[in-house]
């Protein structure tokens, strides 16, 4: 009786032992995830100390001090500027190659302040956390405020940067809020690209879904048709949760080629003449 049940039963222990190989791999790749996540979000490119900025005489290296880090910081500061554009960037590169298209806000006569996240470019330490990041955002907008206060503000996030100034406005309320390349949140944009990936793993989950609602000035959409990484129907989920924002797509643009069309030039430069008193 023993023999004759052998053959079945051994087919049977190996499939329980391919299941259970498999069920390791995948919960040893999902505790990896957990701990390692920063890798995938964040790609940082780094600077030398000694790195200089050529951007012109009205545009200034500074330093933000953070808890355990020091935020590196460019500031286009004009003579007598309108307002201000607090803007926070994507998750790749660094301040060398986002810091550009300067000549749209000296037109518009409005100063230009950015800052590298930890570990981008001459900035310190290593991003481990979303409450880190937001905190570091809250005081690098904080380093400049006063400056300002009674001009418009305007907080502008691209891409990966979206999320912190949509949370950033919900605290703030500026004057306009501009997001380009915006994601619904970051938990339903990895829920696209790692559908294998249960949601709760995320550490990040940015939900801008929750803050646009909360904000209670002029709110900018502006997306590439052609977007790939993050698909222009995160515009319109965004759109859906705050129908009175206004939506703006480029035609032919992707996500890394944006700020080469005219349209994107045009739609901001118009979001900040409105700003202005005639």
């Amino acid at each position: 009786m023993t023999s004759a049940r052998s053959p079945t039963r051994r087919p049977a222990r190996l499939l329980v032992q391919a299941t259970s190989t498999l069920l390791l791999v995948y919960l040893g790749l999902l505790a990896l995830l957990w701990w390692k996540q920063e890798t995938l979000l964040f790609l940082p490119q780094t600077l030398p100390a000694e790195h200089r900025f050529d951007r012109g005489v009205d545009v200034h290296e500074t330093w933000v001090d953070v808890p355990g880090a020091r935020l590196n910081a460019l500031h286009l500061r004009l003579p007598q500027p309108a307002g201000v554009v607090f803007f926070l960037h994507g998750n790749g590169g660094s301040l060398d190659n986002w810091f550009v298209n300067l000549d749209i806000y000296r037109r518009a006569n409005f100063d230009l302040f950015m800052i590298d996240y930890r570990g981008y470019g001459k900035s310190t330490g290593q991003i481990d956390s979303e409450a880190q990041l937001h905190a570091d955002v809250r005081a690098a907008w904080r380093s400049i405020s006063a400056q300002y206060a009674g001009r418009p503000r305007v907080f502008f996030g691209r891409s990966l940067g979206t999320g912190l100034a949509a949370a950033l406005a919900a605290e703030v309320q500026p004057e306009l809020t501009l997001l380009v390349s915006p994601y619904f949140s970051m938990q339903a944009l990895a829920a696209e690209h790692y559908p294998w990936v249960p949601g709760a793993l995320l550490r990040y989950p940015l939900r801008s879904d929750l803050l646009l609602p909360q904000l209670r000035g002029p709110v900018v959409l502006v997306h590439g048709a052609r977007d790939r990484l993050i698909d222009p129907s995160h515009s319109r989920r965004l759109l859906a949760v705050r129908p009175q924002s206004r939506h703006v797509v480029v035609a032919d643009a992707g996500h890394n080629d944006l700020q080469r069309f005219a349209a994107y030039s045009d739609a901001l430069a118009a979001a900040l003449a409105a700003l202005k008193p005639p």
